[in-house]
């Protein structure tokens, strides 16, 4: 184990992937295979840290799956290392709120900065650990290799050598395909957003070059005091870019931030004839180089269709030329400019207790699988406009209605009238799957009323 500590970035806004992913359920949190973006990168940075010394910055919304992922792989984090930005500001605010908890808690510190959502070799943590003896006089960045020319990433020019990594000549932003080409022949490497960073030099270059961030740091009471008044700025733009104390380390592992359905293609297996299939029973018919993903388990058909992407969940259907999947994040603009929820949620919502699937809504109804975890349970609450039927599909129900306490078993079935206090729990070992019907005037999220909350929800 080396003296590094770690930041993970992992308050991601889910619009480069949607419609798997969302505002409430961005793509670090997906799971493609049997563990998400978010889970490899912690296994990563345990690399290098323990787990007391991994530090997460993220947001409200998405507290309870990083506490929930980090518990699914056998590991419990500090409550404290959740670090709660109460408005996203880019990532230099939240990669100083970092560096600041950490600088309180072991003093000084050097610190790898990892976004929550790329992929990258386990083995190119023994390079960042390396690059440790670079940090006391660098802002250390990490270049990746590149393997072909990439108009979608940054790139980074490195110069004369300086221990196990080069001085930063200058970066340069995204290329067209013409000048990314002359890039790689002069040199360049792709921009990571992966950094090491000494904490006493990392806050005087932030003094130097964005002052006012500093200052807000300084000089706030709390965190939302000093995202009153931060700016939106990010590292690279902030002081990567302006610093002449910048170093760069080569890592030529594989490495990608999975920015759209493009990359997802390029990184997982493909059958015969280049189509990447995942969650459903394909039957293709002179069709090659396609993604196809389907949540819904159906048989998907495909004639003559080439290069394109196909992603159907229960809610939302997206179809593009795999070229163009970067334009994802313009639909996902629009849904949001008209209000519409398929922007921030699916029909699968996950909640700190588990988690529910719309399975059917009108006005005044709706109907809701309900999957609660082994020893958690909902809030104590009411609704005014609504009434709720509740049956028991699996596993025992601890229910509460009116201050009185019972227990349901598969089968058995229970009503709550609108008005009464109740709340769901799941005493058992094994997940509890509930049916709810929802009847009444008004039955949508905002018509519920908490008294009390073991997560500290208002």
């Amino acid at each position: 184990m080396t003296g590094i500590k770690s930041i993970i970035l992992a308050g991601g806004s889910g619009t480069r992937l949607w419609p798997l992913s969302r505002e409430m359920y961005p793509k670090q949190f997906l799971k493609f295979g049997s563990m998400s973006l978010f889970q490899e990168t912690v296994l990563r940075c345990l690399e290098v840290s323990d787990i007391s010394e991994i530090f997460v910055v993220t947001n409200e919304a998405q507290k309870f799956f990083v506490i929930g992922q980090i518990e699914e792989i056998g590991y419990s984090i500090p409550p404290e290392n959740v670090l709660i930005e109460p408005e996203g500001k880019n990532t230099l605010p939240a990669i100083f709120f970092g560096m600041k908890e950490i600088e309180k808690k072991y003093g000084h510190s050097v610190v790898g900065i990892f976004s929550s959502d790329h992929v990258l070799d386990k083995v190119a943590m023994q390079t960042i650990s390396l690059a440790e003896e670079l940090a006391s006089d660098y802002l250390v960045t990490f270049g990746v290799v590149p393997a072909f020319p990439h108009t979608g990433y940054g790139y980074i020019k490195p110069s004369e050598t300086c221990g196990p990594g080069y001085r930063v000549s200058e970066f340069r932003e995204k290329p067209d395909l013409e000048t990314a080409e002359k890039y790689i022949q002069e040199g360049c490497l792709w921009n990571s957003g992966m950094f090491l960073f000494d904490t006493e030099l990392f806050f005087n270059e932030v003094k130097k070059y964005a002052p006012s961030v500093f200052a807000c740091f300084e000089n706030g009471k709390d965190v939302n005091e000093i995202y009153s008044c931060v700016d939106k700025i990010s590292i690279d733009y902030g002081i990567m870019e302006k610093s002449d104390r910048v170093a760069v380390v080569k890592l030529e592992q594989k490495w990608s931030d999975l920015g759209n359905f493009a990359a997802i293609y390029d990184e997982f297996e493909k059958d015969p004839v280049g189509n990447v299939v995942h969650e459903c029973d394909p039957l293709m018919l002179n069709s090659g180089g396609n993604l196809v993903y389907s949540s819904c388990g159906k048989l998907v058909s495909l004639i003559d269709i080439k290069d394109m992407v196909i992603v159907d969940t229960s809610d939302a259907l997206l179809v593009c030329p795999k070229s163009s999947s970067q334009k994802v994040k313009d639909i996902v603009s629009t849904l949001k400019h008209r209000n519409d929820e398929r922007a921030y949620i699916g029909q699968t919502v996950y909640r700190p207790w588990g988690s529910y699937t719309l399975l059917e809504a009108s006005p005044e109804h709706k109907i809701k699988n309900i999957t609660v975890l082994p020893d958690h349970k909902l809030s104590l609450q009411l609704h005014y406009h609504r009434s709720e039927h509740w049956v028991v599909v699996k596993g025992m129900a601890c229910v509460e209605v009116g201050g009185q306490q019972f227990f349901l078993r598969p089968g058995e079935s229970t009503f709550i009238s609108a008005g009464e206090k109740h709340r769901l729990s799941n005493p058992g070992k094994i997940p509890l799957e509930i049916i709810e019907v929802q009847l009444g005037e008004l039955v949508d999220e905002t018509d519920i009323v908490r008294f009390d909350d073991v997560y500290g929800r208002s």
